[in-house]
């Protein structure tokens, strides 16, 4: 065989498709964060959407509001309503899921407390606020209770 017939690739052609590559993985990466952020946040609302399902049907059974319970927890009596395990196995999003009587200048809510570690920003959950009520943290339904909790109230105080 002659030198011209193992002829390899050389740096400039290697140097071509380092940077194809890297230019498409400038593009996928950036897109793939945002759809798991979307994603993450539309389960959240799902599974809050199921857990205040159950609690108004707590409510109307019990002819009162889901105990307080300790971030995490399930409230007493709660857990013929839901999967348990759903609960306890924390929210899509970080944190706990938790419910809240008579605290934080409300009667009653269920949401979630980030306990330890990093929580999300306002502008994190500004974005569910607006795919589950009116896009304000400070009003409506979904409101920003304290520093790292997020609840949705199911009645004012």
């Amino acid at each position: 065989m002659s030198h011209r017939e193992m002829r390899g690739f050389t740096l400039v052609e290697l140097l071509i498709v380092v940077v194809i590559l890297a230019m498409l993985a400038a593009i996928v990466v950036p897109a793939s964060v945002e759809v798991r952020t979307e994603s993450e946040q539309s389960a959240f609302v799902s599974e809050l959407r199921i857990f205040l399902d159950a609690a108004t049907i707590y409510e109307a059974k019990n002819d009162g509001y889901l105990e307080d319970s300790s971030s995490g927890a399930v409230p007493s009596g709660f857990e013929v309503h839901i999967d348990e395990k759903g609960w306890l196995d924390g929210t899509p999003i970080g944190g706990v899921w938790d419910a809240e009587l008579d605290s934080f200048g409300i009667k009653s809510a269920i949401g979630v407390h980030f306990q330890s570690g990093p929580g999300r920003k306002d502008s994190y959950m500004a974005e569910i606020d607006a795919l589950i009520d009116d896009g304000d943290l400070a009003t409506g339904g979904f409101r920003r209770l304290a520093a790292d909790r997020y609840y949705y109230l199911l009645a004012e105080s």
